[in-house]
């Protein structure tokens, strides 16, 4: 019988006809290529998960004009086609536009927002709605205004447009926006600030009145009556807009321009995120500024890196556990074989042959511990994944590749020392024993 033959023949009986014994190291490399493997498939799908979620709470990356003629006429449409197409190459994006004025409702200065139910509707699933989304003839109103109005779904209400307001909003209200990168919200916030400015300039402004929608007096309440389809509820700055079809914002100011904010939800983050921001500030055609929405984004990013810490930490515990296990594992077996191997030194086999058998027989257990823990683990990050986040998880081969060549150099790390140790048994003191 050749030596090679010998060898197969040993390490056959070694894995086979000790089947407790090879059952024993299996689990203990089962067990951690399960665990391993779990937890790095989530690690890896979780930003791209978690991401996906977060943009059901609305924007990360807003656009305004970036010039002060701009800031007067808005957005065009042809505009915003362009800057979304520049946005959705290569990711998944929505948008929504809005276009600002300043109204009046009892003499009291209100901002109303001129939007896509539709698109507004598919951007902001997070707003808690009460009543029905707005429609022609119909607003929302933010839960701050109803509660400061005194009114409830189904109301009336009475809305004047005055020129002098628009004039004043028209060159605060972008400008605010564009400055304010590092507190953004929601591109709603940019409005708020006009208030104040609207109700000064605005009195002190004669104009003409147009289809009773512009008013020369801060006491007439000529307008245009809505009824109050929904009030929306957020905690936020939404809670303070009026929002009604961009159709009757046209009407109600008596023409059309474009939008002052357009808000994106795109499917990046981090980095990525911020080269789609600096290629549209570069592109001069554009004529327009794009920014991130900074607590949206820093949120993301945030959340994603803890948990992605969490999970790292957890896999260096059980890494170090399952070498542990499969050493321990290891070293009861070759304690076992202690006789076997004095025996074999004292008939002249040398301390590299038994080594080498010891390694790669700690391989075989690996290997199938790895294939068994590599499916188990799968299974189990895919059934976390659908419980957590409601979507399924593909599997990655070069993952998987990586769990199989870990669990076999985890199982021959492991077996290191206690094989050193049994070849370094005294055969003489071995038999003597016996």
């Amino acid at each position: 019988m050749t030596n090679r033959k010998m060898f197969f023949t040993m390490l056959w009986g070694a894995v086979f006809r000790r089947r407790s014994r090879a059952m024993m190291a299996v689990i203990a490399s089962l067990v951690g290529a399960a665990t391993l493997f779990c937890l790095a498939s989530v690690c890896v799908a979780v930003p791209q998960q978690m991401n996906e979620e977060m943009r059901a709470y609305g924007a990360n990356l807003i656009v305004t004009p970036a010039s002060a003629t701009g800031k007067s006429q808005g957005i065009d449409t042809a505009t915003v086609r362009n800057v979304t197409a520049l946005i959705g190459a290569g990711h998944s994006v929505k948008s929504a536009a809005y276009r600002y004025e300043s109204v009046r409702i009892n003499s009291a200065p209100y901002t109303i927002a001129g939007v896509d139910v539709k698109a507004v509707r598919a951007l902001n699933r997070h707003w808690n709605v009460t009543g029905d989304w707005l429609g022609s003839g119909n607003v929302m109103v933010g839960r701050d205004v109803a509660d400061a109005l005194g009114v409830k779904v189904g109301s009336r209400v009475t809305i004047g447009y005055r020129a002098a307001d628009a004039s004043a909003s028209a060159s605060s209200s972008a400008s605010a926006k564009s400055d304010s990168d590092e507190s953004t919200e929601t591109a709603e916030s940019s409005a708020q600030g006009t208030q104040s400015t609207q109700t000064t300039q605005g009195e002190q402004t004669t104009q003409a009145t147009e289809n009773g929608r512009v008013s020369s007096d801060i006491m007439d309440n000529n307008g245009t009556e809505f009824r109050i389809a929904g009030i929306v509820d957020t905690g936020g700055n939404e809670d303070s807009i009026i929002y009604a079809t961009t159709a009757d914002v046209s009407k109600l100011a008596g023409h059309e321009r474009g939008a002052d904010v357009v808000e994106y939800s795109v499917n990046a983050m981090g980095d990525e995120l911020n080269a789609i921001v600096n290629r549209i500030n570069k592109n001069t055609n554009t004529a327009v500024k794009a920014q991130t929405v900074t607590k949206i984004t820093s949120s993301d990013t945030r959340i994603i890196a803890m948990l992605q810490t969490l999970f790292w930490i957890v896999s260096l515990v059980v890494l170090v556990l399952t070498l542990v296990g499969v050493g321990t594992t290891i070293s009861s077996i070759v304690s076992q074989r202690r006789n076997e191997i004095g025996l074999r030194k004292a008939l002249g086999a040398d301390s590299r042959a038994i080594g080498v058998e010891f390694y790669v027989e700690s391989g075989i257990y690996g290997l199938i511990g790895g294939l068994l823990g590599t499916a188990i683990g799968y299974v189990l990050a895919r059934v976390l994944c659908f419980t957590v986040f409601g979507r399924a998880l593909g599997l990655n081969w070069l993952l998987c590749v990586g769990s199989l060549l870990l669990s076999v150099a985890i199982a021959v790390i492991a077996s290191i020392p206690p094989v050193r140790r049994a070849t370094r048994i005294d055969p003489a003191i071995v038999l003597r024993e016996e």
